[in-house]
């Protein structure tokens, strides 16, 4: 195969995880392969995406098409816990530099990163976990991090609107940080110590999780 500009992803199995990895980076203009077992789902896509039918767990198979080339790849299967792994490990043993893998289980994760794998992603358990925090306060979206730290978008405390920032004194009080704040019908914007909070703004905090969720249900 011809070198791959740095940019292009390998990307391994078309189920949900694996067809929304490829479609969204199609469409970013990156350079995409997909290796798909199902021939089916292979033919589906193939129209659309650069598909080759083959199962992944097989080194020959990627050896064949040209894996080696990818700095990056995406481990999509998640439903084998044992078909992920070896996918995973033939990555490895390629000396791909950055591989992200879909787990379904904390104990499946674990493998994978044992293995060798960068980045594990949970995506049904990560969905969920978004929903119970915007469910349960003012969040209107979250995203946590590592180690505890979280960012989400939210509509102010009822005792910080009309204040500015500094007024607030919000660092001090909830040990949180206000990143940006958007006015309703403008963009968002830095906050500043200066920057008033209005009733109907849209606001982006960051800090510990649990602090987080402690200011938005006040």
């Amino acid at each position: 195969m011809a070198d791959i500009d740095e940019k292009g992803v390998l990307v391994i199995g078309l189920g949900r995880f694996g067809t929304a990895i490829a479609t969204t980076l199609d469409g970013l203009g990156r350079d995409v392969l997909v290796v798909e077992r199902d021939p089916d789902l292979a033919q589906k896509w193939s129209s659309r995406l650069r598909v080759i039918q083959g199962d992944a767990t097989s080194m020959e198979v990627l050896e064949e098409v040209g894996a080696e080339d990818f700095r990056t790849a995406v481990v999509g299967v998640g439903t084998s816990l044992e078909a992920s792994v070896l996918v995973t490990a033939n990555l490895v043993d390629l000396g791909t530099t950055q591989i992200w893998a879909k787990a379904i289980s904390r104990s499946h994760g674990r493998i994978l990163r044992r293995i060798g794998a960068h980045h594990v992603v949970y995506p049904e358990f990560d969905a969920g976990q978004r929903v119970a925090h915007m469910v349960s306060g003012r969040m209107l979206d979250y995203i946590e991090m590592e180690d505890g730290f979280s960012i989400v978008k939210m509509r102010p405390p009822r005792d910080i609107q009309g204040f500015t920032i500094a007024q607030s004194r919000i660092r001090e009080r909830f040990g949180v940080r206000i990143i940006g704040v958007k006015a309703a019908g403008q963009a968002f914007e830095y906050a500043s110590a200066d920057t008033r909070i209005g009733a109907d703004d849209v606001i982006i905090v960051s800090g510990d999780s649990e602090l987080l969720e402690e200011f938005a249900t006040r």
